[in-house]
């Protein structure tokens, strides 16, 4: 196993998030405490201590995770399918990036060929290639809505494909793989004998799209196909980053006893106080109110990034997101793109606003392009895009583009 490559987007992360005063690269909706959390439910007579139990001894609890933690979850995956996701098909992990990086490191070694949804986190392609694999990338297209290409996955397929990846929805367009593309997708695998893994880290958060829209994409544990798993956390669409709690789910059975073999070596149990804080925001009585605030919060601060978009058309332009929490903005000038590592920098340093440049953090084909997370409070949001129009006015002119 050869060490990975730097993690560029986190390493931007930690460079600038303390000292921004506008976090508009934050993927995460609006993290709310402990307190906010408890006001979400709908049982008037809910407390902090039904949340945060002190009197519950700190012992590891249970390994592969609470009960009423995949009771919730199990609830979530099977109401839109045809079959009931069993709790003992879900392993809970320290985040979904801990819940990913354990389903490659138990499933993918030397000889292996993966194809990976790009442009995506970097995870998704560097650990695998990290652990041997060869790995292809299945690119979305922004001419058109940043939608792959069939045909083109279909072609990418190999005798030695272990695995496809998606991101759904993609992170950082905000694009989602509708129905028809992942049921053709499934077909492919089921065919073929390829597991399937779906990063569906943003998955709840649809706010462009609803579900009577015959393109509105399900779980990939919805489509019929055993050999599939979902990754998920309660830090994007929940806003619980703060409790580092995420999740493996899988139809087959054996895909989970291969991760729980690998996850005796990383993680003995998940914080039980974390599971309590994430099984109480997933409950009937609490997640429609929590998810309800987030989406509408992103569709307000979309509208906003939208008329920025919209006002500055002579320098940027992007495919309005339909999910999640990130947008996907070309900035340019005379025909050509801004520096955008140069533009950040600038940006942060002169006004407070923190943003991602596109190629720092998925791959230099990006140039120009700066990821916007919208779905931080709506105030921060406002304010940071006003820093942001005024840097436009003031200094856009005199950053450098790209040859």
């Amino acid at each position: 196993m050869a060490p990975p490559p730097p993690f560029r987007v986190e390493q931007w992360m930690d460079e600038f998030e303390t000292t921004a005063k506008y976090n508009l690269a934050e993927t995460c909706c609006a993290s709310i405490s402990v307190d906010e959390l408890v006001s979400f439910s709908e049982n008037e007579k809910a407390k902090v201590s039904d949340v945060l139990d002190s009197s519950l001894v700190q012992t590891y609890g249970e390994i592969r995770g609470s009960s009423a933690l995949r009771d919730n979850l199990s609830r979530l995956y099977s109401s839109k399918a045809g079959s009931p996701l069993p709790p003992e098909r879900i392993l809970i992990t320290p985040g979904a990036i801990a819940a990913n990086h354990l389903a490659f490191y138990a499933l993918l070694g030397p000889g292996d060929h993966v194809i990976c949804h790009y442009p995506t986190y970097q995870q998704l392609y560097t650990v695998p290639a990290s652990l041997g694999a060869e790995v292809d990338l299945w690119k979305s297209k922004e001419d058109n809505e940043w939608l792959p290409d069939y045909d083109e996955l279909a072609a990418m397929v190999k005798d030695n494909t272990k695995m496809i990846i998606l991101n759904n929805p993609q992170n950082p367009t905000g694009a989602i793989l509708p129905k028809s593309l992942m049921v053709d997708t499934v077909n492919l695998a089921k065919e073929k004998g390829i597991t399937l893994l779906s990063d569906e880290v943003y998955r709840p958060l649809f706010h462009g799209i609803t579900p009577l829209n015959k393109d509105f994409p399900p779980s990939i544990l919805s489509l019929g196909y055993a050999n599939t798993i979902a990754t998920g956390s309660m830090s994007k669409a929940y806003s619980l980053a703060g409790i580092r709690t995420g999740w493996i789910a899988s139809r087959n059975q054996d895909i989970i006893e291969k991760c729980q073999v690998a996850r005796d070596y990383t993680t003995i149990s998940v914080s039980q106080l974390d599971q309590s804080v994430a099984s109480f925001a997933l409950s009937p009585d609490t997640i429609h109110s929590l998810l309800g605030r987030n989406i509408q919060l992103a569709k307000t601060n979309l509208e906003l990034v939208d008329r920025f978009v919209i006002k500055h058309d002579e320098f940027c332009s992007y495919v309005k997101p339909v999910a999640g929490t990130t947008a996907f903005i070309k900035f340019e000038r005379d025909g050509k793109p801004i520096h955008a590592e140069t533009f950040c920098k600038a940006v942060h340093e002169k006004t407070g606003v923190m943003l991602l440049p596109g190629d720092v953090g998925f791959g230099e084909e990006f140039k120009g392009y700066v990821r916007m997370g919208y779905v931080n409070r709506t105030e921060i949001v406002r304010e940071g895009l006003e820093e942001l129009r005024k840097f436009m006015r003031k200094e856009y002119d005199d950053l450098p583009v790209c040859d």
